[in-house]
């Protein structure tokens, strides 16, 4: 198998399933990946589109073909020499619906099941009709009002002898204890005769198992025409009569069926940050551990999954003891591998977002992260800094919204008070019972720690921190002060003591100190349940809020991202290119995911604006003004609002197909359509005007006009060419930069991670624009035309340039994989008139060496040229120095020839006369 140099990820779901990536194998191998990167393959939901709502962790998802497709990837992959990297999910199951075995027995018996520890369940709260209950707020509508209206009735599954309250989609089976509650209301002696059989469960040493036969007898005597519809009847909630028998037996359930208002802040399990529909687990017990991984262990072993791919690890109770728990089981299978899989090492990633100054832990024993901090790196790098004040006046001036961490804070609080208020609220009693346990601070009020937690997470300054047996990893200390000073501003005087607690509570008195018993245990339980709400608050407030509220310039919000900064140097890219290649040689690189929320060359082609930026503000004053027959005006304001207005030329600029016809109507009504799309995400998202829980339907309805009266009504023209003629300015340079982030995430250390069909051009939108279908059929023959370099300058529009530059840097990657895996990084110097516009670099090796030159914030440089290529003489004097020298005897440029002489410099405008950007390769 050849080592692991790049991979592609792909999104499977039933129109793309694992046969359709069969025939695809040999092209990604033409193209130089090492290794295709899997969304998740385990069975989930059926139609899912991600594969992260799994509802059966033991088996491949029959939808994507089941495993006999698996395996014929794999045996496709493996004659090219290629591995299989596969995304897993750790954190939660799909719950709800009817399709998860194990949620269904939990409904079923509650404490009994078991699954019952598998989910992470709080049985114990203080609320009384919560009291060893299990809330489910899945109900359209109050339970009360369901019930009175038939919503939830009682139905019978006659395949499986199963009794279940039926809702739309979902299924909350009956206890079969309580089966005789309802049998005995039917006139028919052999349902009578079950009546007491399974009232007697209760008394069974193993009433799970015991109620089987029962069911399946049930099952046959309603077959054979047992009369059970007169037994339904009784608990038709429509009647007087029966909405007390039906009421009577929910109140016997393990669960409470309520609103799907009411999660927020009654909700008694852990969920996915908000989202009822996937459900916790408790992954950190052994049992749960080798139930969800079993069929995971299973494929490693016998040498069909290369890799993995950890999802959200800042959900679970402890990354750490995870992924040194995975680790090691993962490097037992190893050794029994079959001799054609047989691998010296087998890479584990997490999906980990690091904040501005956070590294990964190194004792995780993990390879690193699935990119997301190279994305911002590089995003940084092309960002000119003259444009951050006046785009900053810009954005604040129109749109009268506050900086962005400002915006952050707020929407923390607001997620902390509404969508995780249930969350915020349970890390509070936690931490009240741990105040109970100690006579010093058992005075304590649940209203002033509730305060504190929420200033505290209010200003987190990354995801998680890892608190621990031992305290707070010296890793973290700086994160927890930062967000306890902010705290302190937030809070009056009078609650300063109590944060000094959580001080301590938090990490500072680590609770291996204490004896073991009760207060441990409550101290554990509150660190644990405290970190477990800052990353979901971070996401919520960040990448589902802030991101959609602020719009200085898109290019900085993306996942991942410090959108508060605005650029960074050069030094800084090559400080983090030698750090990442000291501790972790082998993250991955991306600048494209399935999450992003625009794509790698949307966000390189608006990153231009930020060497534009008085420009693009007489532009915004010209649109806004042609524009202002197309707003409305509501009762709440402007439609859209000018920010929202801003947003959406933002978002214009930067995803306006390169070949769109002003006068193809086909082709704008489809550009609309992903347009109105992405907007009602962006507005609901915001959560300003309207949102997912309240959408503002008349808000929503006129943005949605505004949008099709601009790309569709003739009387528009006029707007619809000056936005066409701005992003002509733009499209070039950012063509150019799209190259640029293409070489770097390819040539510095690191794995670089391709996502599918980004070897064009990208200029997706948000989920689920950014995974459409791929053609790759057309990517395929022009791969293999292998088209000259002129022809592919000409016509670069089409994306075979990208392609190209992938193509070609890949292969050098897998000619030299020693030089680009572990060979040394050194920044080159470059002087002469413009040299504040390149970036340079180079890998070495024992005998070999790697030169890497492209421009950065060269927009100027480039002028009207009619290519991404800067023309050579407007490099002028501008030179790469060299602490060695090259020989054209034993140096080749990729993309020059003629280019290298005896000597320590290289002229850019001899380098880059041909190509945008180069890679020299020297041997000795």
């Amino acid at each position: 198998m050849k080592p692991l140099t790049a991979t592609q990820r792909l999104q499977f779901h039933s129109d793309f399933t694992l046969d359709h990536a069969v025939p695809l194998v040999p092209y990604f191998a033409r193209l130089g990946i090492s290794h295709l990167y899997a969304s998740p393959l385990l069975k989930a939901r059926a139609g899912s589109r991600h594969g992260y709502d799994v509802v059966d962790p033991t088996c491949v998802n029959p939808e994507l073909g089941g495993e006999a497709a698996l395996e014929r990837l794999v045996s496709a992959l493996r004659q090219h020499g290629m591995g299989l990297i596969v995304d897993t999910v750790s954190n939660h199951m799909a719950v709800g619906g009817a399709d998860n075995p194990w949620w269904q027995s939990l409904l079923a018996w509650g404490r009994r099941s078991p699954y019952a520890e598998f989910f992470d369940i709080q049985w114990h709260s203080s609320d009384p009709l919560l009291a060893g209950q299990l809330l489910l707020p899945f109900l359209g509508n109050d339970y009360g009002l369901a019930l009175k209206n038939g919503e939830i009735p009682l139905t019978f599954d006659d395949q499986h002898g199963v009794l279940h309250i039926a809702h739309y989609d979902h299924r909350f089976p009956i206890c079969p204890v309580d089966y005789g509650r309802v049998l005995a209301q039917s006139p028919d002696p052999q349902l009578q005769a079950l009546a007491p059989r399974f009232a007697a469960l209760h008394l069974a040493d193993e009433p799970l198992h015991a109620a089987l036969p029962l069911q399946a007898e049930l099952a046959r005597c309603v077959a054979d025409g047992a009369d059970l519809a007169s037994a339904l009847q009784a608990f038709d909630s429509r009647s007087t009569a029966g909405f007390k028998h039906l009421h009577a037996l929910l109140e016997r359930q393990t669960y409470r069926l309520a609103s799907w208002r009411t999660a927020a802040d009654d909700i008694n399990w852990r969920r996915f940050f908000d989202i009822n529909e996937l459900g916790g687990l408790r992954v950190e017990r052994a049992v749960v551990f080798e139930a969800t991984h079993a069929k995971l262990f299973e494929l490693i072993e016998r040498g069909l999954v290369d890799g993995l791919r950890i999802d959200h690890i800042d959900g679970l109770a402890d990354p750490r003891q995870y992924c040194r728990k995975l680790r090691r089981r993962v490097d037992r299978l190893l050794a029994r591998r079959p001799v054609n899989a047989a691998v010296e090492h087998f890479p584990i990633y997490v999906e980990k977002i690091l904040g501005a100054g956070e590294h990964l832990h190194r004792d995780w024993l993990t390879d690193g992260t699935t990119g997301y901090e190279f994305m911002n790196q590089v995003s940084l790098l092309q960002h000119a800094p003259a444009g951050e004040a006046p785009l900053s006046e810009l954005w604040s001036s129109i749109s009268e919204r506050p900086d962005f961490p400002e915006e952050v804070r707020q929407a923390r609080h607001l997620v902390l008070n509404a969508s995780l208020a249930g969350d915020c609220e349970s890390v509070a009693q936690a931490l009240l019972q741990v105040a109970r346990d100690d006579l010093m601070t058992r005075d304590l009020t649940l209203g002033a720690i509730r305060r504190a937690v929420q200033a505290l997470v209010a200003h987190y300054p990354v995801y998680r921190t890892y608190f621990n047996a031992c305290g707070r990893p010296a890793e973290d200390e700086a994160f927890f002060q930062q967000a306890l000073a902010g705290a302190r501003q937030d809070l009056g005087e009078a609650d300063w003591p109590l944060l000094a607690q959580l001080e301590q509570w938090l990490g500072g008195q680590p609770w291996r100190h204490l004896p073991a018993g009760k207060p441990r245990k409550h101290l554990r339980h509150a660190c644990v349940r405290f970190q477990q709400l800052t990353a979901p608050s971070a996401a919520k407030a960040v990448e589902d809020t802030a991101f959609y509220r602020s719009g200085r310039l898109l290019s900085r919000n993306d996942v991942g991202f410090e959108a508060e900064r605005f650029y960074a140097d050069a030094a800084e890219f090559h400080s983090q290119a030698q750090r990442r290649l000291r501790h972790y040689p082998d993250n991955l690189l991306t600048t494209a995911t399935h999450d992003h929320k625009r794509g790698e060359d949307c966000r390189a082609r608006l990153a231009v604006l930020s060497e534009r930026a008085p420009w693009l503000a007489s532009r915004v004053e010209h649109w806004r003004e042609l524009a202002a027959p197309l707003r409305e005006s509501l009762e709440d304001g402007l439609a859209p609002s000018p920010g929202d207005e801003l947003l959406l030329f933002q978002t214009l600029l930067g995803s306006w197909p390169l070949e769109l016809d002003l006068h193809d109507d086909a082709a704008l009504r489809s550009y609309a359509e992903r347009i109105r799309q992405w907007q009602q995400k962006a507005l609901r998202e915001a959560k300003l005007r309207s949102s997912w829980n309240a959408p503002n339907t008349a808000y929503e309805t006129a943005c949605a006009a505004y949008v099709d009266s601009l790309l569709l009504d003739r009387q528009n023209q006029q707007l619809r060419q000056s936005l066409a003629d701005a992003v002509r300015l733009i499209a070039c340079p950012g063509a150019l930069n799209g190259l640029v982030q293409t070489l770097l995430r390819m040539t510095v250390p690191g794995v670089p991670d391709l996502y599918q069909g980004n070897e064009y051009w990208d200029f997706s939108l948000v989920d689920p624009d950014n995974r459409r279908p791929v053609d790759y059929a057309c990517r395929r023959r022009t791969l293999d035309a292998a088209t000259p370099l002129d022809a592919l300058l000409m016509h670069w529009r089409d994306g075979r340039i990208k392609q190209a530059l992938v193509s070609q840097v890949l292969d050098c990657r897998q000619a030299h994989s020693a030089l680009f895996r572990r060979g040394a990084y050194l920044p080159l110097t470059v002087q002469g008139r413009h040299a504040d516009k390149v970036v340079a670099f180079a890998r070495l090796g024992e005998d070999e060496r790697a030169i890497v030159i492209a421009p950065r914030l060269a927009s100027s440089l480039l002028g009207d040229a009619p290519t991404p290529l800067i023309p050579a003489q407007n490099w002028d004097d501008t030179r790469l120095i060299l602490p060695f020298a090259l020989s054209p005897a034993n140096t080749t440029g990729l993309f020059t020839t003629g280019a290298v002489s005896p000597c320590k410099e290289l002229m850019l405008n001899s380098v880059l006369a041909k190509f945008p950007v180069n890679l020299f390769i020297q041997q000795s």
